[in-house]
């Protein structure tokens, strides 16, 4: 039987790959099978806490969307996009746990779990896309060239965030800062674009209720990129943070709040501005969110079938 307490090694006993700068001891297992991954949610490791600061808002947003449909009333007209939008905040959390927690599975389970990680990822950012264009754009760009194209372009770029990101992996074992950079690259994008309509909006110095909750998120978002990227404060004391307070951790929990606060800003913009824009149609939301969706299976499927196998993990003398 699988205890949620295995043993636990230290960096110089696990692949290249599975190492992160500064973190020196509590990894799992590699080649752990998918029972031992998931009872290793209870016991403290230095993945426990990237599990958990995802699981939980995954529950909630599920909660959340799941009142929304449950509602007696049903759906209002008009909110199909934030049902769209909503339904990814919950979906990329749970991803994230997930791959998190099946991290150690051997053969092509990692990479697989991490591949479905980014797709999610990729999703909520087109979920965000339809948000915006459906409540929070200016309104002076309603019907415009570019609110026409919004949605479309969002959707491609979901894919190639989908295509980049899961394409990284292929490149981990060989060209470690290359992988990052095109993974970093894959979000840091669609990121941009989708928020041009908010930054637009902040750059006016408006007074509307919402721009405040707007700024925390895109706030949260930088810190998401700066804790992603610099390894920190972990690199600074190595072995200090392998279990609390390592940069993945707080790249989680700024990306929640960051979710959160972008949650409550676009209900308020729903709220606020309703009757002022154009209510988008079911077809062509959950349509825009089915092509994304598909593209990206499609996506996963190629790289599924392209993973090579790994070469077993050797342990090194210390």
């Amino acid at each position: 039987m699988p205890s949620a307490t295995a043993r636990l090694l230290r960096a110089h006993q696990v692949p290249e790959s599975y190492r992160e700068p500064g973190i020196l001891s509590g990894y799992r297992p590699p080649q752990s099978s998918a029972s031992e991954c998931l009872l290793s949610l209870f016991g403290m490791n230095n993945e426990t806490l990237n599990i958990w600061t995802h699981l939980v808002p995954a529950g909630y947003f599920l909660w959340l969307l799941l009142s929304r449909l449950g509602s007696t009333a049903g759906p209002e007209a008009g909110t199909g996009p934030y049902l769209a939008y909503l339904g990814t905040c919950a979906l990329y959390p749970l991803a994230s746990s997930a791959a998190h927690a099946l991290g150690a599975l051997g053969g092509h389970g990692r990479h697989r779990a991490f591949c479905c990680d980014y797709a999610a990822l990729s999703l909520y950012g087109l979920g965000s896309a339809l948000a915006y264009s459906a409540y929070v754009f200016p309104l002076e760009w309603v019907g415009s060239t570019f609110h026409d194209f919004y949605v479309p372009v969002a959707v491609l770029n979901s894919v190639l965030s989908t295509g980049l990101s899961c394409y990284s992996r292929f490149l981990e074992a060989e060209r470690p800062h290359l992988s990052k950079a095109f993974r970093t690259l894959a979000f840091v994008y669609p990121y941009i674009f989708d928020s041009i309509p908010v930054f637009y909006r902040l750059s006016r110095s408006c007074s509307e209720a919402s721009l405040p909750l707007h700024s925390r998120h895109s706030l949260c978002a930088l810190l998401t990129f700066l804790s992603f990227t610099s390894h920190l404060p972990e690199r600074l004391a190595p072995g200090s943070f392998d279990f609390i307070g390592h940069s993945h951790q707080v790249f989680h929990v700024c990306g929640i709040l960051g979710t959160l606060f972008q949650l409550e800003a676009v209900s308020v913009d729903m709220a606020e501005r309703r009757g002022r824009l154009p209510l988008p149609s079911a077809l062509g939301t959950f349509g825009s969110l089915g092509m994304g969706a598909a593209a990206s299976l499609a996506i996963l499927g190629l790289c599924f079938r392209s993973l090579r196998p790994e070469p077993p993990p050797r342990e090194k003398s210390h």
